[in-house]
């Protein structure tokens, strides 16, 4: 009897965070305070970047696309977690969910690739600075754009397709606060080793090939700089790139936290705590990253807000 790309349930159950009643309204407020943050925040680093001409350089531009994939991600889950806590509701539908899981991997992903992009930006910037705008040309910059998010969507597609294909029986319970992937294959009912498989196999290249080009820049930035005389010029060279690497090293740390490294804490706990970091900390804490560390950025943050508080006082 064949059933394949049908689903015996029409929905699944989030059971969230935590599931003790009284740390509810604690959880709502943390979380809707650290999205607003992230909207707000990401959203400005976008408006300035876009009223700015100074900062119309591919680098900038990255940034601008890596601050709407930071907003997009964490609307794909904290939203409906905060619908959910504040309903009392745990439920989310089949078609809802697949949904989710296929933007969440999605943006995952081009983080991945932007940050990949960035760094191949600073090695040109500090090792071949001659020849920096022959070759990190707009129409070089605008592909590289492309290609991010063009892959992103096929990892993404590729996953969410293959799961289509996947029955739901009986269990329909997810101990997370969104829709994973691989929790959806660990509910499943039907033979997973295709999908487990083919997400290895796309997998590990999405995470290993932007991480070996952030590598093999950072390592000739670093001789670059290295053979530079001055201390001044030293700390310039490396001031260029000090934000991107903050981010490199928070995003990649996360994931070598999490899931690299043993932990005493139970599995469920291990996934959600990583989880939180991904869709939640880190797109939170980026924006504060590269206007923290930059002048140029810092610069510009201060010259938009100061011309939205003067717009009110002119005639």
């Amino acid at each position: 009897m064949h059933r394949r790309n049908q689903s015996t349930i029409s929905e699944f159950l989030l059971l969230g965070l935590s599931n003790q009643p009284e740390q509810q309204n604690l959880i709502f407020a943390l979380f809707l305070g650290m999205y607003l943050v992230t909207v707000v925040v990401n959203g400005l680093i976008i408006l300035t970047i876009g009223l700015d001409s100074y900062l119309h350089t591919p680098m900038y531009i990255f940034l601008a696309n890596l601050s709407f994939a930071d907003i997009s991600s964490i609307s794909t889950s904290v939203p409906k977690m905060l619908m959910n806590i504040q309903t009392k509701s745990q439920s989310i539908s089949y078609e809802s969910c697949i949904t989710q899981m296929y933007f969440s991997i999605m943006f995952v992903a081009i983080d991945n690739f932007l940050l990949g992009a960035m760094a191949y930006d600073r090695f040109v910037a500090i090792c071949h600075p001659l020849n920096y705008m022959t070759i990190i040309q707009p129409r070089l910059c605008i592909l590289l754009t492309v290609i991010s998010w063009v892959l992103s969507n096929i990892v993404s597609l590729t996953h969410t397709l293959l799961l289509l294909q996947l029955l739901f029986c009986d269990s329909n319970t997810l101990p997370h606060f969104f829709c994973d992937l691989a929790l959806l294959l660990e509910l499943s009912c039907s033979d997973t080793m295709i999908n487990e498989l083919v997400l290895f196999l796309v997998g590990l290249p999405v995470i290993t090939f932007p991480f070996a080009v952030i590598l093999f820049s950072y390592i000739c930035i670093v001789r670059a700089v290295m053979r530079i005389s001055s201390t001044e010029g030293k700390w310039k060279a490396f001031s260029t790139c000090g934000s991107h690497l903050t981010v490199v090293l928070l995003f990649y740390g996360t994931i070598v936290g999490v899931y690299f490294f043993p932990s005493s804490t139970h599995r469920d706990d291990r996934d959600k705590i990583g989880a939180v970091l991904f869709t939640v900390v880190t797109p939170m804490v980026n924006p504060f990253i590269y206007s923290l560390r930059n002048k140029d950025m810092k610069g510009a943050l201060r010259k938009l807000i100061s011309r939205k508080s003067f717009l009110p006082l002119m005639p």
